[in-house]
């Protein structure tokens, strides 16, 4: 071949090349961009969840009942159920009932560390045999609430859930379920049982309408009339002082236990991986990991809180024998003690003395509800042996520790002003209250915690005559100046200085107005309302954070406007919340100036709707100062404002300067996450970034940015999510070095996405 025809065949190859090349690049253009799954909106978990009308705000409202739409409840249902809970008939050596390890006088568990399953002797902590079950036996108190089965959380339904133990080996081991039906027809009483409660007759006897039934049963073991929920009802008398100081423990930034065992239920539908050490003689347990592919390992379902006084041992191999040796574990850090990697970030530790452990644990025992306990049948159709009363000795150490109350409640009247008096502590102040009530507090220093659990609270300082306000000081010492659980809660003209651990807490109500505070020092936060909705935070001054200023978490309809933050590791911080303005604040020396998040495992699962407009972000470049293993601890220095997983933001008409790596930063949540930790759509969607004003920006970027090879800029994107835009002067500088514009046709946007995807899959 000469090399004429040598040239044409490279020609036409190379023509070839470039039409296969048109043509990806055309379908790339069509290619959809991946779309985060968000839930359903009424599965978001954002805002509060309080009661209206109510006394106090920590009266709040039960999620729905996890009832399956072709099993509505019914008395006859419920009934049958009882029965074969209790009956041995369900297991296929007539030996094992529901009760065996789901006792009702052991809080519907068994009183071991491990279960004891199918050929074994005796009932509750005396059980033995050879068959030892790998975890502790979970209630079923307020089971009826759940989503989430077993430790692992491998089904959805109580009906699945029932499947399991039935046909399991070494539980109940059923190795035939037409056979158990054909056992069940024998005894006429349960014939006529099933027939009363699905219809049918004979042919009711089904191993579905067997599941369905102990479900039903078990939907109506519910648990809410603890001496907690009186005082939430308005019962103020309902707790001991201890009980009171172990339940503002509970929910302090401190021990951060309400995080994850979250009011009413005092559980979360989450998998967290807290560390506890494997029980000796037994494997290593997987936990999630072990029933989904993305589960991570040793990670298991928050339990709930609520009659956890009489369900001992603890955790998910019952390692621990006491609710004192819980708190011990969690006070050193959880796993982190024993040096283990990927332990929840609320897991930190925490310093308490025996007084405060004390005050922990009679709380947890004023979570004691046995009201709507069922009887044991004296018999059961089959007449099997049923499970014989137990003896609970926790229940002694219940009536100990809880009091009976005379079920007053305060009154709201005509609102009146109560003033601290000389020598009187604010909290003194507080108690003399009533809702609608103004508590004034003159000038001087105050060391102590103050807590506030009435609605339509309003507390101010009093200025002196050269306009200094009082005082909240913490010397150190104290977790926080402040926590919140009232409905309508105002606060006002304080300086809150050296707490431990956060200033002003609000959580979990409706209708919060911070104003005018100065927050110097104080932990975690300075300003923190959680789980809250209608939120108005202005006219503060907040520095010192080793997390952030001011921080609006997993809340609803927030405004954060007319602030100073500085000195902190994030300035403002937005997370997990729907529906957020934050305009007016001038952030400087932070290490990032604004951010809005959203984070893993929390309640609430979305960031929405949050514009962040008119504020000053200028030199935020303190080294971070974070906890290590929080997400704040992965911010680089020298960030403007940043986004991270958030949808629907809208940025502009901010003046963002010399922030040395970066004035707005976009990014999705993996940047600092595994795949197995993300329970949220990780990627940010709909962000318009626009009429900004930049200058020196990206100047000498952190390390975090340029160990990836990526320069400082005034904007960096790391090309993730759908529909992120910025409008901006030429003149601003970017990376990638072309960011999409509102200009673009989305066939564009998806042909730059696809390309740069591709280029950044190959790069690693």
């Amino acid at each position: 071949m000469n090399l004429k025809s040598i040239g044409k065949w490279l020609l036409r190859g190379l023509g070839l090349l470039a039409g296969i090349l048109v043509l990806a690049l055309a379908v790339a253009a069509f290619l959809p961009v991946p779309l985060d799954q968000l839930p359903p909106e009424d599965k978001y978990g954002a805002g509060a969840s309080s009661v209206q009308p109510s006394t106090t705000g920590l009266e709040r409202e039960f999620p729905p009942i996890n009832l399956m739409a072709n099993n509505p409840l019914t008395e006859e249902k419920v009934e049958l159920g009882r029965l074969l809970f209790f009956d041995p008939v369900l297991s296929e050596e007539n030996d094992i009932s529901c009760a065996t390890c789901h006792h009702p006088d052991l809080g519907f568990s068994d009183g071991l560390p491990q279960s004891i399953g199918r050929n074994g002797s005796g009932i509750g902590p005396e059980r033995t045999g050879e068959v030892s079950l790998a975890r502790n036996s979970s209630t079923l108190w307020n089971v009826a609430y759940t989503t989430s089965l077993f430790w692992d959380g491998r089904v959805d339904s109580l009906e699945y859930q029932a499947l399991v133990p039935l046909s399991h080996m070494d539980e109940m081991g059923v190795q035939n379920t037409n056979n158990l039906e054909d056992e069940l027809k024998t005894y006429p009483e349960y014939v006529e049982l099933f027939d009363r409660a699905f219809g049918g007759g004979e042919n009711s006897v089904t191993t579905d309408n067997i599941v369905r039934a102990i479900a039903s049963f078990e939907r109506t073991l519910i648990t809410n009339d603890s001496p907690f929920d009186r005082y939430a009802a308005g019962d103020l008398d309902a707790l001991t002082p201890s009980q009171r100081r172990g339940l503002n423990l509970f929910r302090s930034a401190a021990t951060r236990c309400f995080e994850c065992h979250t009011a009413p239920t005092f559980a979360t539908e989450t998998f967290r991986v807290v560390g506890v050490p494997d029980f000796p003689g037994l494997d290593h347990d997987a936990g999630r990991a072990a029933v989904v592919a993305n589960g991570e390992d040793g990670a298991f379902k928050v339990p709930t809180l609520r009659n956890i006084a009489l369900t001992g041992p603890y955790m998910h191999n019952g390692v621990f024998q006491s609710l004192e040796e819980v708190i011990d574990f969690y006070a050193k850090g959880g796993g982190r003690a024993a040096d283990m990697e990927g332990i929840d970030p609320f897991v930190r530790g925490f310093d308490l003395n025996d007084q405060e452990t004390n005050d922990l644990v009679a709380f947890l025992y004023a979570l004691t509800d046995e009201s709507q306990l069922p009887d044991i049948p004296i018999e059961v159709p089959s007449g099997l042996p049923v499970v014989p009363p137990l003896e609970n000795t926790a229940r002694q150490l219940v009536e100990d520790f809880n009091i009976e109350s005379t079920g007053a409640t305060p009154v709201a009247g005509e609102p009146k002003t109560v003033t601290v008096a000389q020598g009187e502590t604010i909290q003194q102040a507080v108690d003399r209250a009533n809702p609608g009530d103004t508590i004034m507090v003159p000038y001087g220093e105050y060391h102590e915690r103050v807590a506030i659990d009435l609605n339509d609270i309003t507390l101010l300082g009093i200025p002196n005559e050269d306009g200094e306000w009082p005082i909240l000081n913490g010397q150190d010492q104290l977790s926080e100046a402040v926590i919140s659980s009232g409905n309508n809660f105002e606060i006002g003209y304080f300086q809150v200085i050296n707490y431990t651990d956060n200033g002003v807490l609000v959580e979990g109500v409706t209708g919060v107005y911070m104003h005018h505070i100065y927050a110097a020092r104080t932990g975690t936060y300075g300003l923190y309302p959680v789980q809250s909705t209608d939120v108005l935070i202005e006219d503060s001054e907040v520095s010192g954070a080793d997390d952030a200023g001011i921080y609006a978490g997993q809340s609803e309809d927030v405004v954060i406007r007319n602030n100073v933050v500085y000195e902190n590791v994030l300035g403002i911080e937005v997370e997990n919340t729907i529906g957020s303005e934050v305009y007016g604040n001038h952030a400087y020396d932070n290490t990032l100036g604004i951010l809005a998040v959203v984070l893993p495992q929390l309640t609430s699962k979305v960031s929405l709707d949050t514009k962040i407009y008119d504020n000053l972000i200028e030199n935020n470049n303190t080294a971070n100062f974070a906890q290590a293993g929080t997400a704040a601890a992965l911010v680089p220095a020298g960030s403007g404002i940043g986004v991270i997983g958030s949808d629907d933001v809208e940025i502009y008409n901010n003046t963002i300067r010399g922030n040395k790596t970066v004035g707005i930063g976009v990014f999705s949540l993996l940047i600092g996450y595994d795949t197995n930790e993300v329970d949220v759509g990780p990627n940010p969607e709909n962000v318009h970034v626009y009429d900004n004003t930049f200058d020196k920006n990206g100047y000498d970027a952190d390390a975090f940015i340029t160990d990836q090879g990526i320069p400082g800029a005034d904007i960096l994107w790391d090309v993730s999510g759908w529909n992120v835009r910025f409008d901006e002067a030429e003149t601003t500088t970017t990376f990638p070095p072309l960011v999409p514009t509102s200009a673009w046709p989305d066939t564009g946007y998806r042909l730059y996405w696809q390309v740069l995807n591709f280029l950044l899959g190959i790069l690693g």
